[in-house]
């Protein structure tokens, strides 16, 4: 791979999977602050299948999925799951409901999930630790 400005392109996969760890981390925080009961009504007005189990998993996900992403753990695990609910959110939710315009969000962070499943983590992953020692072991 071509390095620019001496930089190897896995820092720019790194800013991603920081930005997009953060992103989903802060939403998921801010489903517990405002209280799950709340997420629970909306996902039930939204027809969301059954809303009292999913409204807590996908809050739990998210934190905690975002969290893992800003570390660098399960990063393709992470991103797959994130995927699935970035393309039932722009599809279900937000574009039927709004438009193309109102999903912009979700269809990048779907795309930034695609991009993380498919490439992994970047640099300066706990992943990438895990990962070298263990082929590292092998040989």
């Amino acid at each position: 791979m071509k390095r620019i400005a001496g930089l190897h392109p896995d820092w720019g996969i790194t800013l991603v999977r920081l930005m997009t760890g953060l992103l989903f981390a802060v939403h998921g925080y801010q489903k517990f602050a405002g209280g799950i009961g709340g997420v629970t009504t909306l996902f039930a007005k939204l027809a969301i299948p059954f809303p009292g189990l999913m409204a807590p998993f996908i809050a739990i996900l998210e934190l905690v999925g975002g969290i893992l992403l800003l570390l660098g753990v399960a990063t393709r695990v992470v991103a797959c799951l994130f995927g699935v609910e970035m393309l039932v959110t722009t599809l279900w939710v937000k574009m039927p409901s709004a438009g193309w315009n109102a999903s912009d969000l979700d269809r990048m962070l779907l795309v930034a999930c695609v991009l993380l499943l498919l490439a992994g983590p970047g640099a300066a992953a706990l992943d990438r630790l895990w990962w070298e020692r263990e082929e590292a072991g092998k040989g």
